[in-house]
């Protein structure tokens, strides 16, 4: 229990200062400039190299950072990334799009685990993990998890190793944005259970087992959504 506790604690401080270390990027920065190394970003932030370093990773999935390793970590973008990355904020029915992404992500995303699977690095398998967690320890904590969650599944796209499909992810951060505004944390438990099978399949490098967690974690979601369209209608 205190084990627990102590991860919970340290992920909602991490997401604290990390919602500061955005605020700096979108107030302070210009793209292209170099941040200040973890030491001195850490002592800005009364916080910890560790800290940072996990942050750093999570901006750089959210496309607003790249980290050059030997070089250092650059501002690619000064201003919040769009929630609507394809455009798709004109349509009306909210309820229908989301289903129509879970339709694309089921076409994609299953083969994309599996491939994870079989390339990923040890590093990022321990990322993958890592993200699962912090999830987890969101959602159960009441916060937002979007970001987390999107991180999550942009840590197994680059898992892939393949470029073309890390340039994909706007499927999926559209899907995630749009679930969670419809769906009203319906699923915690589930999507809880579904995204640690997907990690640790990722992890013991199963691709059988990836591509079928990747598809019952999409198809529960996408049957929520089935549940919703009927009941309005």
């Amino acid at each position: 229990m205190a084990d627990n506790f102590a991860k919970l604690n340290r992920t909602l401080i991490s997401s604290q200062v990390e919602d500061q270390m955005m605020d700096y990027l979108f107030r302070e920065c210009s793209i292209g400039d170099k941040l200040p190394n973890e030491f001195e970003l850490a002592r800005r932030f009364g916080t910890s190299r560790t800290t940072i370093r996990e942050i750093m990773k999570s901006l750089a999935a959210q496309g607003l950072v790249e980290i050059k390793h030997g070089s250092g970590t650059y501002v690619l973008a000064t201003s919040p990334v769009i929630s609507d990355p394809l455009n798709l904020s004109g349509r009306k029915d909210k309820y229908r799009l989301a289903l129509e992404l879970f339709d694309v992500r089921l076409m994609l995303e299953p083969e994309i685990a599996a491939k994870a699977a079989e390339d990923r690095t040890d590093v990022q398998a321990e990322e993958v993990m890592k993200y699962c967690e912090e999830v987890e320890q969101l959602y159960t904590s009441g916060m937002d998890h979007a970001k987390k969650d999107i991180a999550f599944h942009t840590s197994i796209a680059r898992c892939s190793g393949n470029m073309v499909v890390q340039t994909l992810v706007p499927i999926i951060q559209s899907a995630v944005v749009t679930f969670c505004n419809v769906t009203e944390r319906k699923l915690m438990n589930e999507t809880i259970y579904t995204h640690k099978a997907i990690a640790k399949a990722i992890y013991y490098r199963d691709p059988i087992g990836a591509r079928c967690s990747m598809t019952a974690h999409l198809s529960v979601n996408r049957d929520l959504i089935q549940d919703l369209i009927r009941e309005r209608q």
